[in-house]
């Protein structure tokens, strides 16, 4: 996607105001001497900034309002090291408000709906997002929050839900306790928008039939407003983003230099309105594509294609790089496993390890299986794993996001 004279002047608005505030990047343009871009040229020589930038800039080193306009402050759900701080003003709120109240809407999600909110609220962003885009639409908001599956079941049945929102992981937790406890019948849903985690082809079918609703994948991330910033359509052929309030570019995440539009590389996005905490070029290190041409739907918003993975989902084993996805494609061949897995990487006798759990019901041979999965992963990444088998449901659930990936060698 080429920056357009309006996106163009809305970096240099951005810029002014960062230099003004003296923030983290505003001293790192000052340092470099620049004021302003004219050209599309020009915006890729600015410099990127990155999540440690953030960190570093603890606790309110982002701040680039006054104090007294800033509203709200949110932080990033990350494990390791000092959090990311991100101040919102009024306008930011609402304007991020106004995003997610497009994603309903591009899911046909009116103010008739009634929304069950299931992500976490608090300092993250997620749970305030959905219910903030809810209110804004004029839809029913039903604030769960997360956990408790008896009370959300019941809520659920009783308030006559017609939309989930969760991660992926925890609808799937859902639908299965909806099926072991015979309520289907009760259940009122029509449609989940479901985020916060990459989730393969063979969990969403899962999701979908189970529950038997329509799915929509949301994309965001806490330090660019949080969940809202884009949405698939029914057409589901990538997530439409909202280009008049940030502007995105794909790079190789080992040159660093953009890629056209249709090539996988990292998204990277930039702030074109926000006012407590701008961002210019910030690295996602999620891994995507811009979809070319216009969507069947006739929308005239840019798309994403689903994320890939990370580039920093990356795995070193035996030498070779292994992404969870690239498993995942795998496992899809087969449609006697589950959507569930788990990857361990272990380092035993001088020798990295890798085993993979699948799940599939008692009517096949876990030999048999486990060893047609073993020789598909060596043809597609290299070297055989150990596959073990396991039956449904003995691989962990999880209420927030599933942890796919356990690598002991640095625990």
């Amino acid at each position: 996607m080429q920056i357009s004279e309006k996106q163009i002047q809305q970096v240099n608005n951005q810029i002014q105001r960062l230099v003004a505030a003296g923030s983290f990047y505003g001293k790192k343009l000052a340092e470099a001497g620049i004021s302003g871009v004219s050209s599309c040229e020009d915006f890729t020589k600015l410099p990127f900034s990155e999540k440690n930038d953030l960190r570093e800039a603890y606790p309110l080193g982002l701040m680039t309002a006054p104090e007294e306009d800033i509203v709200r402050i949110h932080s990033s759900s990350g494990t390791t090291g000092l959090p990311v701080i991100i101040p919102y003003t009024a306008k930011d709120v609402d304007d991020w408000a106004i995003m997610f109240k497009r994603c309903y809407e591009m899911a046909g999600i009116t103010k008739l709906d009634r929304i069950q909110v299931t992500p976490g609220y608090g300092l993250w962003t997620a749970g305030i997002g959905f219910q903030n885009g809810a209110e804004k639409l004029g839809s029913m908001v039903i604030p769960m929050g997360p956990g408790n599956t008896d009370k959300q079941l019941q809520m659920m049945m009783d308030m006559k839900s017609t939309v989930l929102c969760s991660t992926s992981s925890y609808a799937l937790l859902l639908a299965e306790e909806i099926e072991k406890r015979g309520i289907k019948d009760k259940i009122h849903l029509k449609k989940g928008v479901i985020g916060s985690e990459r989730w393969g082809e063979k969990m969403r079918k899962r999701i979908s039939e189970e529950l038997g609703i329509e799915l929509y994948d949301i994309y965001g991330l806490t330090e660019i407003y949080g969940p809202g910033i884009g949405i698939s359509c029914k057409y589901d052929c990538g997530m439409h983003y909202w280009d008049d309030y940030i502007y995105i570019e794909i790079i190789d995440p080992v040159t660093l230099k953009p890629v056209p539009d249709g090539e996988m590389g990292e998204i990277v996005i930039t702030t074109l309105v926000k006012e407590g905490a701008p961002l210019i070029r910030y690295r996602t290190h999620d891994l995507s594509r811009i979809i070319p041409g216009v969507c069947e739907c006739g929308s005239p918003y840019p798309r994403l294609d689903v994320i890939m993975g990370r580039t920093d989902d990356m795995m070193k084993i035996k030498g070779v790089n292994v992404f969870p996805s690239q498993i995942e494609e795998v496992l899809r061949e087969f449609p006697e496993v589950s959507s569930e897995y788990q990857i361990r990487i272990s380092h035993l006798d001088g020798k990295d390890t890798m085993r993979i759990y699948v799940e599939t019901n008692g009517t096949v041979d876990f030999a048999d299986l486990s060893r047609r999965i073993a020789e598909k992963v060596k043809s597609r990444i290299g070297f055989t794993p150990l596959v073990k088998v396991v039956e449904l449901g003995v691989l962990p659930r999880s209420e927030k996001k599933s942890k796919r990936v356990i690598d002991e060698r640095y625990e």
